[in-house]
C-alpha cells in the first residue's frame, strides 16, 4: 500500500491559482501525482508555480492530457467528486466509504472545473461518484479545498491500514493461578473497605468469587 498509487485529476481547471493550491494541498499529505486534463490557462505558468509554494516539483512532474479518455485506462478505480447527487446508473459513495477502497490498486480522484464541476458524461468514466458532506444550503467548495479534504482522509486511511499491531514478546496469557490471586487480592481489599456490606452483603457474600471470576475471566 503506497501513497504513490493515488492520483488527483483536475479536469478542465480554470484558474492558475487553484491548480497551484491543489499541488500544495496534495503535498501536505505526502501525495505526489497531479494530473491536469485540458486546463484553461497555459500550463505551467508563473502564477501556478507561485501559488504552489513548496510544491513546485509536483507541478513540474504533472502530466497534462487533452481529454479524460486518455486518462481513465491508467487506473484500476476512478472516483468522481460531485457536489450533487446524479440520477445515473452509477454507484454513489460517501466520504467515510473510502475506508472500503483497496489502496493497493491505482486509484484516481477526478475533480471538475470550478464553474460547473463534472458533467454526467464525464462522471460516466468513473467507477463511482462521491460527495463531500457540506452545508446542504451551500454545497460549493473551492477546488483546492475539495482536494485537500480528500487528501487528508485518504492519507489517514493509508497510514491506518499500514500500521500493524505487534504484540510484545514480554506479554503472556495469565495462568489460572494468577487469575485467582488477582481475584482474591481484589476481594480482600474490597472487604477491608466494607464494599460488600454497602451493596448487599446477603447476595454478594455467597457469590462474590463467581462475580469477580466472571469479570476477570469471562470465557
Amino acid at each position: 500500500m503506497s501513497f504513490s498509487n493515488i492520483s488527483f485529476v483536475l479536469h478542465r481547471p480554470q484558474l492558475s491559482e487553484n491548480i497551484g493550491a491543489c499541488a500544495r494541498a496534495i503535498k501536505n499529505f505526502n501525495f505526489k501525482k497531479l494530473i491536469i486534463v485540458n486546463p484553461k490557462p497555459i500550463f505551467p505558468n508563473d502564477k501556478i508555480l507561485a501559488t504552489s509554494v513548496g510544491a513546485k516539483q509536483i507541478i513540474r512532474n504533472s502530466k497534462v492530457y487533452e481529454d479524460l479518455e486518455s486518462v481513465v485506462n491508467k487506473f484500476d478505480y476512478l472516483i468522481a467528486t460531485t457536489s450533487r447527487f446524479r440520477n445515473k446508473n452509477l454507484k454513489h459513495i460517501r466520504l467515510n466509504d473510502l475506508n472500503k477502497i483497496d489502496f493497493n490498486k491505482k486509484i484516481g480522484f477526478i475533480f471538475g472545473s470550478e464553474a460547473s464541476g463534472l458533467s454526467n458524461y464525464e462522471i460516466s468514466y468513473a467507477n463511482c461518484s462521491m460527495q463531500i458532506p457540506t452545508n446542504p444550503k451551500f454545497k460549493s467548495l473551492n477546488l483546492s479545498h475539495s482536494v485537500i479534504i480528500i487528501a487528508q482522509v485518504v492519507a489517514s486511511l493509508i497510514k491506518l491500514k499500514k500500521s500493524k499491531y505487534s504484540k510484545s514478546k514480554k506479554i503472556k496469557s495469565a495462568s489460572k493461578k494468577d487469575i485467582f490471586s488477582l481475584v482474591n487480592f481484589c476481594i480482600n481489599n474490597l472487604e477491608a473497605r466494607d464494599f460488600f456490606n454497602q451493596i448487599g452483603i446477603a447476595i454478594l457474600s455467597l457469590n462474590r468469587l463467581n462475580v469477580f471470576f466472571d469479570f476477570f475471566w469471562p470465557f
